[in-house]
């Protein structure tokens, strides 16, 4: 048996005439720079997350940065995020010229710890960047009173939260504006790489605009410097089909979850915590384990390919040494790097492969 850590070929054999067909009428239009594909799925898109606007960009690392540029973010500004990220959310920070300020997880749901945040704040500080990670909001109350508090703004990674929903709301608006990654991989997946801002303020979404193609909106007539980040009208047409099946894919990663957690019971193995007013898509399932390692190569023997989010903290990777961190400054990102291991979870795993999976992991532990 091979399971792989996702799919994404049983899923497009699943529906493959009706991906075919979607790319096929992209070329036969020709439309593919900003095409009607890409204006139909933002205004999808913008209904599904419950916001006013949605602008479509290239990546979900391009949805943070421009998100922070629309925001005025830039040189001497400081934006507080988790410790416990991808590096593709301090680097959208470094890239407008401001500095990333690391904030502790929370030991229960991984994402930043609401607790602490207000004490990494400085005269400096702008913007709180939470981060739903593996496909569970943040504490989104807490962090908005605190940026009431101190007037800063909130940018959402919500990478892998698409469909997420925090007390009964989806995520992508309840901040001041939102990105959004469509790597193949995740919940909705392009067949590349892509991405979106969601926003409710006009004023943001019309700056995002501007931003995303050259700084215009009519052709060659430049109003503000902008970027070549305009999401493509194939990867836009994919993301339609796939849409449609979104909550339906989503439904069936939780009925994963939930046979995950039952089939762990009574075990030493720690699984997800999801805090009571939320609902996540579980874009990624984790347990804690011992000899996490040695578990990872002994799953990949019996054809089980897991994974690590992520095995090297932020703050200890070698590209990140200008943020003037050490070993020990964020001892529990430090300890949970050695012990967490992402088991697959995709709407393709079948109940069966599931059962074989936690059977190998506890057939690890007898021996």
């Amino acid at each position: 048996m091979k399971i792989n850590f996702v799919d994404i070929q049983k899923q497009y054999k699943q529906h493959e005439k009706e991906f075919d067909d979607a790319i096929k009428k992209v070329l036969l239009k020709g439309d593919f720079i900003l095409g009607e594909e890409v204006a139909t799925f933002e205004k999808e898109f913008a209904v599904f997350c419950e916001v006013k606007h949605c602008i479509g960009v290239a990546s979900g690392t391009d949805a943070l940065f421009l998100s922070l540029l629309a925001l005025g973010i830039g040189s001497g500004d400081e934006v507080i995020t988790a410790a416990n990220t991808f590096i593709a959310t301090t680097r959208a920070i470094q890239m407008t010229g401001a500095s990333p300020v690391l904030v502790e997880m929370n030991p229960q749901t991984y994402n930043i710890d609401v607790t602490k945040i207000e004490k990494a704040i400085t005269k400096k500080t702008k913007v709180i960047l939470p981060v739903h990670l593996y496909g569970q909001p943040a504490d989104m109350d807490p962090i908005i009173k605190i940026a009431k508090k101190y007037s800063l703004r909130i940018v959402e990674d919500a990478a892998q939260a698409q469909g997420a929903t925090y007390k009964g709301k989806r995520i992508g608006g309840i901040g001041d504006i939102t990105g959004f990654s469509f790597y193949p991989g995740k919940n909705l997946g392009a067949y590349g790489d892509a991405g979106a801002i969601t926003t409710n303020n006009k004023t943001l979404a019309e700056k995002v605009k501007l931003l995303r193609d050259w700084g215009t909106n009519v052709k060659y007539y430049h109003e503000i410097p902008g970027y070549n980040s305009r999401l493509d009208t194939i990867q836009a047409a994919v993301l339609r089909v796939k849409l449609r099946y979104l909550e339906k894919w989503n439904k069936r990663r939780n009925d994963i979850a939930k046979r995950y957690d039952q089939l762990f019971q009574k075990t030493e193995f720690v699984v997800p915590y999801i805090l009571p007013d939320a609902e996540s898509v579980y874009h990624l399932y984790l347990i804690q384990v011992q000899k996490r390692d040695v578990l990872l190569s002994y799953l990949k023997k019996h054809g089980i390919y897991a994974g690590i989010h992520y095995p090297i903290p932020l703050h200890l990777q070698k590209a990140n040494k200008n943020l003037g961190y050490k070993k020990g400054d964020f001892p529990l990102t430090e300890a949970y790097t050695k012990k967490i291991i992402s088991l697959p979870i995709h709407p393709e795993l079948t109940n069966d492969e599931v059962d074989y999976i936690v059977e190998k992991v506890k057939d690890f532990y007898k021996n």
